[in-house]
């Protein structure tokens, strides 16, 4: 009997991808001017999204630099290195705006600058040009469905009273019953309770209503006012000026309301991936705005790119926001909400696929976010979890399932999504106390459960520090004391570490021809509870099942999720449980 090897060598897997470069010298200080797009700062690679391993760091979480406590834009920057031996082709930023951070910065009170809590403009400048240096491309978030109250339009707005020009920006309406004293219609906000507040008039007395699908610090802009459009043409161009590679949209579908803000009943509860169609997210009104985007990008050399966060009904409405003239990619949510199941996993990957083809789009996948739990808690328990968790389940099987959920993933053709400290198998933390929380959700009961805390605690770098060197002034979140196990240092030139299987996917990834960009996979016949498909040169298996299933070897292991079972009789071997496999079946 044999044992297979759990994972290729990292050693191996470095060599392959070449020496790094250096780092660079700091840029000279000063305000950053506008500028070009650096090609020549990074190796050219045509429509380089479409296969893309893309990694978010969510600042407030990732390092910190000056010591407060709060991740930011400085300590970022010393951890572009890992990031480039990850070996990440691009990276997406969490908005660092300027903002009351009701949100974590989803609340935007100046799309023009960098909250001091994150830094200054010339920090965001350097940290753009020592990524491009490194080889990575930047990605940031942009946020159009809604503003910060504290905005400048809508300061102005609610101080100006009725008939003030600028409340035409937003949705602002008179209230319903005798005194007005009832929301203009029956829309919930995401984060629970109505979707709608009431304002006071300069003179004291009560007011209007405005719109507010999520906090109520975060208004709706109305997007069919023009000056809407023209102020974020403006936002874009300027990033785009600073050297951005692109943006990812937050709320993509839910800038265009439905005419006339219609009631939907029910209680205007909202409802998402459930198939209804609803007044105030995927109206067809978007996709003109995109259009207009989509021509903006393409007139700015180096391939910039948008990427849609649109909660659509279906797959088949998702792939409407990346129509050849619209944005390059967009987020699926299907597949992110699948539960660790062969026949589930494969029956949405069919689908995106599918959708995806016929518009000429790539698929993306994604398992884990700064809005949901880990999929490492996510898979630690029963099949219908859920995306958010109170429980932390069993770690270790949840730990396994998440490993091979990565490199099925991985495998898929398309682009990747990958979350800051999922390559470290992090679990979210479910036992934090009720005062540290800070998850707007958590404080409307009635809303989501409030539990995204959990999976954006800083992440830990070194094995001993006051914050396992995420900085020197403790972490903004508590995080857990056996996280000193899980971090960076301790799992590097581990070979069975998950970190140092992040790393050898990666490299293999870019490496083989059968991994990365395309859509073409062939479906294999499996049992029950495994997932297997051929690409180019390559065959990934994935058994999500309880039991060992007998597998004939197509060829050598190339990468595994775990250690693999012996010898199976009559050939072959034994694929383990909630194990996934790459062979190559190209000649060694």
């Amino acid at each position: 009997m044999t044992e297979h090897p759990a994972a290729a060598s990292a050693t191996d897997a470095a060599e392959a991808a070449g020496p790094a470069p250096a780092s660079p010298q700091p840029p000279a200080a000063g305000t950053p001017a506008p500028r070009p797009a650096p090609d020549a700062e990074r190796a050219p690679a045509a429509e380089w999204w479409r296969g893309a391993v893309i990694y978010q760091v969510y600042p407030r979480s990732f390092a910190d630099g000056n010591g407060d406590g709060m991740g930011d834009l400085a300590g970022a920057r010393t951890r572009l290195p890992h990031l480039r031996d990850l070996g990440v082709d691009a990276v997406w930023f969490s908005p660092f705006y300027a903002s009351p951070q009701a949100d974590a910065g989803y609340d935007v009170a100046d799309y023009r600058a960098v909250d001091p809590v994150f830094g200054t403009l010339h920090d965001a400048d350097a940290l753009i040009r020592e990524a491009h240096a490194l080889g990575l491309r930047v990605i940031v978030d942009l946020v159009p469905n809604h503003s910060s109250v504290e905005h400048e339009w809508f300061r102005r707005a609610l101080a100006e009273g009725p008939g003030s020009p600028l409340r035409e920006r937003y949705h602002f309406r008179p209230g319903k019953g005798p005194k007005g004293e009832l929301p203009p219609n029956d829309w919930e906000s995401v984060f629970g309770g109505p979707a709608w507040t009431r304002t006071t008039d300069p003179d004291g007395t009560p007011g209007d209503w405005y719109l507010h699908l999520f906090a109520p610090e975060q208004p709706d802009f109305d997007w069919e006012h023009p000056a809407v459009a023209e102020e974020f043409l403006s936002v874009l161009r300027f990033w785009l000026d600073l050297g951005v590679d692109g943006f990812r949209v937050d709320v993509a579908h839910g800038l265009v309301k439905a005419p006339g803000l219609p009631d939907i009943g029910d209680s205007g509860k909202l409802r998402l991936l459930s198939g209804d169609v609803v007044p105030f997210f995927d109206q067809d009104g978007v996709h003109e705005v995109y259009r207009t985007w989509r021509a903006l990008l393409d007139s700015y050399a180096g391939e910039r790119i948008a990427v849609a966060e649109a909660w659509t009904p279906t797959v088949e409405r998702t792939a409407g926001y990346v129509r050849p003239d619209e944005l390059h990619q967009a987020f699926n949510f299907q597949y992110l909400e699948t539960p660790w199941d062969g026949g589930a996993l494969r029956a949405v990957a069919e689908r995106s696929l599918a959708a995806m083809r016929t518009v000429g789009a790539p698929t993306t996948w994604v398992l884990s976010n700064h809005d949901v739990s880990r999929h490492t808690t996510r898979f630690a328990g029963p099949a219908d979890t859920g995306l958010q968790t109170r429980e932390p389940g069993d770690r270790a099987l949840g730990l396994r399932r998440a490993r091979a959920a990565t490199l099925l993933m991985l495998a898929l053709p398309g682009s990747a999504y990958l979350y800051q400290g999922e390559e470290l198998g992090l679990p979210d933390v479910t036992g934090l106390p009720d005062e540290v929380r800070q998850d707007p959700s958590y404080f409307r009961s009635d809303g989501q459960d409030g539990l995204r805390d959990g999976c954006r605690v800083p992440i830990p770098w070194t094995r001993e520090g006051s914050s396992y060197g995420f900085g020197t002034g403790g972490s903004w979140l508590p995080q857990p004391a056996d996280w000193a196990g899980l971090s960076v240092e301790a799992q590097t030139g581990d070979p069975d570490s998950t970190l140092e299987m992040y790393r050898a996917a990666l490299a293999a990834r870019r490496a083989h021809p059968g991994l990365g960009a395309g859509d073409g996979v062939e479906w294999l016949d499996a049992p029950e509870g495994v997932v297997a498909f051929a690409r180019p040169g390559l065959v990934c298996a994935a058994n999500t099942g309880a039991a060992p299933v007998p597998f004939a070897a197509p060829g050598h292991v190339l990468l595994a999720s775990g250690p693999l079972g012996p010898d199976a009789p009559g050939g072959g071997f034994l694929l383990p449980p909630d194990t996934t496999v790459w062979w190559s079946t190209a000649t060694p």
